[in-house]
């Protein structure tokens, strides 16, 4: 080797210190207590940096977690100030974050590229799919559980940085959707896998293998559906004689197309993964066990529990729930506007459940759920903090304005309209608000309101 690798102590000790301050660390502000390297390759052996890939072992709050961590080592660190080292200041070698050195993220599209095997990773295309062409990949900025490099105009990969044993639903659900054609989806390219765990104790023999990183289409300049949707909710705001019809930048159309993507998506997956039912019991028994742990952290949420109790009886009663494959973790964040259609990303479901628990099939109305609250927190963001009764009335009329439209969007394509939905949909909007305001009071503490103005008027709903 060129470059000498830092002992395997030597780099507990630098993991130890930098991975709690990750943005796609799941353990922050919990304590972490031990860390362990379960597996350690060599990707790039170059003459002036080594690239490897790590799988980390960590236990936080004695729970045991595993990360994908690709480093570099080399005499000095790259040309990009946003590369932070592990290292301190002076030391030679530098190890850093592996994703951010030119060299290294042009090794993972080569391998790709050549569906190589490399120290048991397996690099592998879909079957007709291009060969990507060697180059240097962008890594995106602003993401919180993994990490997305860019290259050229047309190719992305997502490293899956919390890594559970098994096929990643992102994976599973871009494939099942390609061969359904829907278009509503960015094209799946190719994967990295990983057969042997490492020792991973969670691993399931019959999980198959484990996905690390996903290659897809790029939408070079897509637009964001938040960035979307909160811009025009300023122009609202700026705008003090207008309704929300009135306004240029007016949401509802497009709000009416993505109710309408959403609906092709679910009914692809349903066609390509299989519909069902579940109890409606059985739906409730996580929303029950979050609402109490939810009263537990959240004094306020205290007098509202008895009615939330009674909307999750509801659904308790109601027998059979139709269910198929879901994204589950769906809101406008997770959306993207090209020039000719809304595109839903990102599959992977909620990523620090577990992977079995993510691909259960679910109920339609938890992604609904999930655009409507997306939506309310689009118009309210911005008044956070701030008294004025117009603003308020402003917010909410373009909350509803946008719901509706999502709602009949959605019904364009589906045989069924989200409001029709009843005591279901209202379950899993509640369920979703409390979630938001738990995690609000966790990390944001001025804008619990948000949600818990949510809670109040999901309750006050005859």
């Amino acid at each position: 080797m060129s470059i000498t690798p830092v002992d395997d102590a030597a780099m507990v000790r630098l993991l130890t210190e930098w991975l709690p301050g990750q943005r796609w660390f799941a353990g922050k502000g919990r304590r972490l207590s031990a860390v362990r390297i379960a597996r350690r390759a060599v990707l790039l052996d170059h003459a002036d940096v080594l690239v490897e890939h790590l799988l980390v072992d960590v236990e936080v709050d004695g729970r045991p977690q595993r990360y994908q961590v690709p480093l570099a080592t080399a005499r000095t660190l790259p040309d990009d100030r946003r590369t932070l080292p592990l290292t301190p200041d002076g030391a030679s070698p530098v190890v850093y974050d592996g994703l951010r050195d030119p060299r290294g993220t042009e090794s993972l599209v080569s391998h790709l590229s050549a569906q190589d095997e490399v120290g048991g990773l397996r690099f592998r295309l879909v079957p007709g799919a291009p060969a990507p062409e060697p180059a240097r990949g962008r890594l995106l900025e602003g993401e919180q559980s993994n990490s997305s490099l860019v290259f050229g105009d047309d190719l992305m990969v997502k490293v899956f940085r919390l890594v559970q044993p098994g096929l990643n639903p992102d994976v599973e659900l871009h494939a099942a959707l390609a061969d359904r054609r829907c278009p509503a989806v960015a094209s799946l390219r190719g994967w990295v896998e990983l057969d042997d765990d490492g020792g991973d104790p969670d691993a399931d023999d019959e999980a198959g293998p484990t996905t690390l990183a996903m290659a897809q289409e790029f939408l070079a300049g897509a637009a964001d559906g938040w960035a979307m949707a909160t811009a025009s909710v300023r122009d609202l705001f700026a705008e003090a004689d207008l309704l929300a019809d009135e306004v240029g930048t007016d949401f509802a159309d497009e709000s009416r197309r993505l109710g309408a993507a959403v609906a092709q998506v679910h009914d692809d997956l349903a066609a390509a993964t299989g519909a069902t039912t579940r109890d409606g019991a059985e739906i409730v028994t996580g929303m029950r066990a979050r609402l109490d742990g939810a009263v537990a952290e959240v004094p306020e949420l205290a007098g509202f529990a008895d009615a939330a109790r009674a909307v999750f009886d509801e659904v308790a009663g109601s027998g059979p729930v139709p269910v198929h494959r879901v994204h589950g973790d769906l809101h406008l964040g997770q959306t993207l506007r090209a020039p000719d259609r809304w595109i839903i990303i990102d599959f992977e479901g909620e990523p620090a459940a577990p992977l079995a628990e993510r691909r259960v099939p679910d109920s339609p109305a938890r992604d609904v759920a999930g655009i409507l609250r997306s939506l309310d927190y689009a118009a309210q963001h911005t008044l956070v903090g701030v008294d004025d009764r117009q603003l308020r009335f402003r917010a909410r009329e373009w909350r509803d304005r946008n719901v509706d439209a999502f709602c009949a969007g959605y019904a364009e394509v589906s045989d069924s309209d989200p409001r029709d939905s009843g005591a279901l949909l209202r379950a899993y909007t509640l369920d979703k608000a409390l979630y938001e305001v738990v995690y609000e009071s966790r990390n944001r503490p001025s804008w619990v309101g948000v949600p818990l103005g949510a809670v109040e008027r999901i309750l006050a709903t005859d």
